[in-house]
């Protein structure tokens, strides 16, 4: 039997994809990623204001699909509109609260911290994600040939970027290093500093000025780095402005500390998900006192993927 046919639609952030990619890969279907994009006055317009129309958003030339799975604001008409037009059955997943009436879904898969409810919502605790185990044993070696060679153990600091929440200026950003001087003064680790793709250069370079050459600063995006990081450290601090590298860090079992940043306006949707995390004891605060603790390995994508699959029997 032939796999079923996926369309992924997002906005094009690495967030969005790593989650419309892991839930295909769970469900084992082949798939095509569309980055959506929206006409004239309707980049701006929210979709609950917007007609499920192609007026909306540039074609997409995409027919032969069985499963639409979308995530972020752009991508919500063209996967209402899409279904609409089929002259087949197609089942619709949106990732997040589409912020529409939710019976334009066939399943809404959404971070429990956004609190939505409803038939078709499946409720996970943090992101789903492409990230799994077994790609980050694969990628274990990887970044041997970077790191200093001695007998340190290796803490990773997973660096996110700016949002409209979160500044990464010199002086939050030197107060999250300074903290992490601290504890290298303590503790005496190796540190691996790694990127993503919302990491100003400036804060890379800052980094890698900070903590001079007795630490490892990856200068550039590379997911290979980053799951060898997951792999080999024995520590892993995340930025508190990630949500989704927070949630992928869980899949280890290890020990997760946040470096947290002042927020610049009402955070409380992202503090509602760092609390459920410290109460599922998956984190802790970088600054606390440093400690080994476990967990049970959080894996939601898989868990959300068997759930879809019982209830459309494929």
């Amino acid at each position: 039997m032939s796999k079923l046919k996926g369309l992924l639609l997002t906005q094009g952030m690495h967030g969005m994809i790593s989650q419309v990619e892991g839930l295909a890969k769970a469900l084992d279907i082949d798939f095509i990623h569309y980055k959506v994009e929206t006409n004239n006055i309707w980049k701006i317009v929210p979709p609950r204001l917007s007609p499920i129309s192609q007026s909306v958003y540039k074609k997409i030339n995409q027919t032969d699909f069985d499963i639409i799975i979308s995530c972020g604001r752009k991508s919500v008409i063209p996967s209402i509109h899409l279904k609409s037009i089929s002259n087949k059955k197609i089942f619709n997943i949106h990732i997040q609260d589409p912020k529409v009436d939710y019976k334009h879904f066939d399943f809404i898969v959404a971070p429990e911290h956004d609190a939505i409810e409803g038939e078709n919502v499946i409720s996970t605790k943090g992101a789903i994600h492409y990230l799994t185990e077994q790609e980050i044993f694969e990628n274990k070696e990887y970044l041997k040939s970077f790191i200093k060679k001695d007998n340190r153990k290796i803490w990773a600091l997973i660096m996110g970027g700016p949002t409209k929440y979160y500044d990464y200026s010199t002086k939050n950003m030197k107060h999250i290093f300074s903290m992490f001087y601290k504890l290298m003064k303590k503790h005496d680790f190796q540190l691996v500093v790694i990127p993503s793709m919302r990491t100003p250069l400036n804060t890379i370079h800052y980094a890698k000025e900070f903590f001079g050459e007795n630490h490892t600063i990856i200068m550039d995006v590379d997911k290979k780095a980053y799951l060898s990081a997951l792999a080999m450290s024995e520590n892993i601090v995340v930025t508190c402005d990630s949500s989704s590298m927070i949630s992928e860090a869980a899949l280890t079992g290890k020990p997760i500390y946040v470096a947290n940043i002042l927020p610049k306006k009402n955070d409380k949707r992202f503090q509602r998900f760092r609390n459920l995390f410290r109460e599922l004891n998956i984190t802790r605060n970088l600054g606390e006192e440093v400690e080994n603790w476990n967990y049970e390995k959080l894996d939601e994508t898989n868990r959300v993927a068997k759930l879809i699959k019982q209830k459309i029997q494929f």
